[in-house]
């Protein structure tokens, strides 16, 4: 694999199909262990989950590199919210633990600016007739986290707003904080009916929900645009407050 992306942040990704949860994990030790030294989980210790697909390279702006352009891909990343870091509108600071992504070019990219990215990873999203949404990930053709949810077909609604997560910079292992701009139309009516950790053999089935599941925040959007990653610095300074 090819140490370096020749690409430059930010990268934008448009009207992708993204399923979102946040949820209270049953292994509440487990996940605080995830979080390194420097940084604090919530007192709930919420785990979240996105899970989405990027079906043209055309709906990335790198999508005209012939060498290191992200291409069509799919993605599901999980980890830890952050105790103490949220934005100006609440939302809280969000820790990477796992980053499973079909490709390869994006990995590099990604693994630059600290995120614990692997590739092999697939994301299939299916919207049945009568409005369930099921989303599996995959890892080398095995499945391993599936979420099943209910929409309606009331109007779309118009979402905008920043998620910020915070890596740590590989090559000098400071925590960096980054801001994710995005705008969406999502899909009313949104259920989570189940969330399953499908392999009780992979480390990311430390992230299991409890039982009964408690989703905690979660959306379905058939189209939604964003930078990845948006404005970086280093944590505590004003471009990483």
């Amino acid at each position: 694999m090819t140490a370096t992306s020749a690409l430059h942040a930010p990268q934008l990704i448009a009207n992708s199909e993204m399923l979102y949860l946040v949820w209270i994990p049953e292994d509440e030790d487990a996940v605080a262990a995830l979080v390194p030294e420097g940084l604090s989980p919530r007192s709930d210790r919420a785990v979240y989950m996105n899970q989405y697909l990027v079906p043209n390279a055309n709906q990335t702006s790198n999508g005209a590199e012939d060498v290191d352009g992200f291409g069509a891909y799919s993605l599901t990343y999980l980890g830890v919210d952050l105790d103490g870091l949220d934005t100006e509108a609440g939302v809280p600071a969000r820790w990477w633990t796992h980053y499973f992504n079909s490709s390869e070019p994006m990995v590099r990219y990604a693994a630059e600016r600290g995120v614990p990215a692997t590739v092999g990873g697939h994301t299939e999203i299916e919207v049945t007739a009568d409005n369930k949404v099921i989303a599996t990930t995959s890892i080398d053709g095995k499945p391993i986290i599936r979420t099943t949810a209910r929409v309606d077909d009331s109007p779309l609604t118009r979402g905008t707003g920043q998620l910020r997560y915070i890596t740590r910079d590989p090559k000098t292992s400071e925590f960096v904080s980054g801001r994710y701009p995005f705008v969406m139309d999502s899909r009313g009516g949104f259920v989570v009916e189940s969330l399953e950790f499908l392999d009780p053999e992979h480390d990311v089935y430390a992230l299991r929900p409890a039982s009964p599941l408690e989703v905690t925040f979660g959306f379905y959007s058939p189209d939604i645009t964003f930078c990845y990653p948006g404005g970086e610095g280093p944590l505590g300074s004003f471009h990483g407050s």
